[in-house]
């Protein structure tokens, strides 16, 4: 287990060689499924002119590149590539989830060993909550993780003040309409009350920004304390705040597999175990017009 460290590491532009690195691909995918960084991540980092092909600076979307006939620097640097590397980190309160920040706060990155290849979260988690976020630079499995159309579940434990009462969990099991689209809680059910909070249980299979506050707030009820405690198979368990772990094949091996269920599998929480939602109607029309299981719009995943 590592601890926290406070010290910000300079870490070399390494990241994990496609399985498929024969033969030219977008610019911005080869970086994604190198693990340098997000999909949407890597496209700013072409966008701000960081990114060079051959030694030319690269700032058009879609570039096709070869990684085994290119030679690709970032901020100048040869990204090199590494084995693939996957850690569960406790992110605690007042940690970003953003591989860069200019306002020099701390960030989860930087609690990874000093030998860590260079890596980035799965998904994120907002400053003020805490709790299980995945950190590698497979960028084939953070994408199947964060995809909406794979609806791999996370839970969290949220305490929020005042009561909720059964209409409430009714609402949240419904859903509602956000700005960005309809959002709803897989699976939500009241864990213990106290003289002035609850404690619930809440399953998303999808991320929004601040996606669980908004909804809560739409219900007249302030988040007092957020916490993440598992992505799909992999649980938070007894790993302290700022402590990191490697995860093991096994954990590996059933993140994958909750990524090839899709929405239909299943996941085991810690006082039991939540079914997936049922297939749908191929004929029915949902919220967003789509009929049966059609991939949609991919979310923006943000933190809760």
């Amino acid at each position: 287990m590592v601890t926290r460290s406070r010290k910000q590491h300079r870490r070399p532009v390494t990241g994990r060689r496609p399985k498929h690195a024969a033969g030219a691909d977008r610019l911005q995918k080869v970086l994604a499924a190198a693990g340098v960084a997000s999909r949407r991540e890597c496209e700013q980092l072409i966008l701000d002119g960081r990114v060079e092909v051959d030694r030319q600076v690269v700032t058009e979307l879609g570039t096709r590149v070869d990684p085994q006939q290119h030679e690709i620097r970032i901020d100048g640097e040869v990204l090199q590539w590494a084995k693939p590397a996957y850690y569960a980190v406790h992110k605690p309160e007042g940690v970003v989830c953003t591989s860069r920040d200019p306002a020099g706060r701390p960030r989860v990155v930087d609690l990874l060993p000093p030998d860590a290849p260079r890596a980035y979260c799965v998904g994120r988690l907002d400053m003020s909550s805490e709790g299980l976020i995945l950190v590698t630079n497979d960028g084939e499995l953070a994408n199947g993780l964060t995809h909406p159309r794979h609806g791999v579940a996370k839970i969290y434990h949220v305490q929020v003040a005042g009561h909720l009462d059964q209409e409430g969990l009714k609402r949240l099991r419904k859903g509602m309409h956000l700005a960005e689209g309809f959002a709803r809680a897989k699976h939500v059910r009241i864990k213990s009350r106290k003289k002035n909070c609850t404690l619930l249980e809440m399953i998303l299979d999808e991320g929004r920004n601040r996606e669980i506050r908004r909804l809560l707030a739409r219900l007249g009820h302030k988040v007092q304390r957020l916490t993440r405690v598992a992505v799909g198979p992999v649980r938070l368990g007894d790993l302290p705040p700022g402590a990191v772990r490697l995860l093991t094949k096994q954990e590996i091996a059933a993140l994958r597999r909750a990524i090839a269920k899709g929405p239909r599998g299943r996941i085991a929480s810690k006082s039991g175990t939540a079914q997936g939602t049922p297939p749908p109607n191929k004929n029915k029309v949902d919220h967003r017009g789509h009929r049966g299981h059609g991939e949609g719009k991919r979310s923006i995943i943000g933190g809760q």
